[in-house]
């Protein structure tokens, strides 16, 4: 289907006003269609809205790839439409410990997906590593409210990565002298830089 075409079944199925010069530019990826336009653009080619989305990154993204509105979500998440369309808008999620689960199975997202889309990835990297350089008793509450995990689970890989760091810091301590605490600080440094990605292995591993 030309440009056209499509411009064309947008006007005379759904009523909605897009040119053929818009159509182009969604197909370039230079803007993006609004859920409403995403869904009738699935509806004229004859596919799900998500095969028109490339790998989902935000909560918008995730919603029209599953086929949901923002009310249907809101509903599922138990929150009110407009309290949910504010948090999907500013890419910032706000919800509890159980409705970040709802979210979660609502969407079918995977631990790290859930992190991405609500703009948590900052927030876990800090929390993960004061709990590896510190009491890591003190960090499963606060992560616990962050992501949708038993708090079982979330102890048994704090614990793990607190004892890897110090391990660690630890060995390479007991090469003596001042060249042992340099290098102290660039294995410590080198771990709590990849200390996110070795979170996600470790809560695969124990899952």
């Amino acid at each position: 289907m030309a440009p056209g075409h499509v411009s064309y079944g947008l006007r005379a199925q759904y009523g909605l006003d897009v040119d053929p010069e818009t159509v182009m530019a969604w197909e370039r990826g230079d803007i993006s269609p609004t859920s409403a336009e995403l869904t009738a653009l699935a509806g004229v080619l004859w596919c799900s809205p998500g095969e028109l989305l490339a790998e989902p990154v935000t909560l918008r993204e995730h919603r029209v790839a599953r086929g949901l509105s923002a009310e249907e979500l809101a509903r599922r998440v138990g929150l009110d439409a407009g309290s949910y369309q504010k948090m999907e808008d500013t890419g910032r999620w706000k919800g509890n410990e159980r409705q970040s689960a709802a979210l979660a199975s609502a969407l079918k997202l995977t631990l790290p997906q859930f992190v991405l889309a609500t703009g948590k990835q900052e927030e876990l990297a800090g929390l993960l590593r004061n709990a590896v350089t510190t009491r890591w008793q003190a960090y499963v509450k606060p992560l616990a409210k962050l992501l949708p995990v038993p708090r079982h689970h979330l102890e048994t890989v704090v614990e793990q990565l607190h004892a890897e760091y110090q391990s660690r810091m630890v060995a390479t301590l007991s090469w003596g002298g001042a060249g042992a605490r340099v290098g102290s600080g660039d294995a410590g440094r080198e771990y709590l830089d990849g200390i996110v990605d070795r979170f996600w292995t470790l809560a695969r591993g124990t899952e």
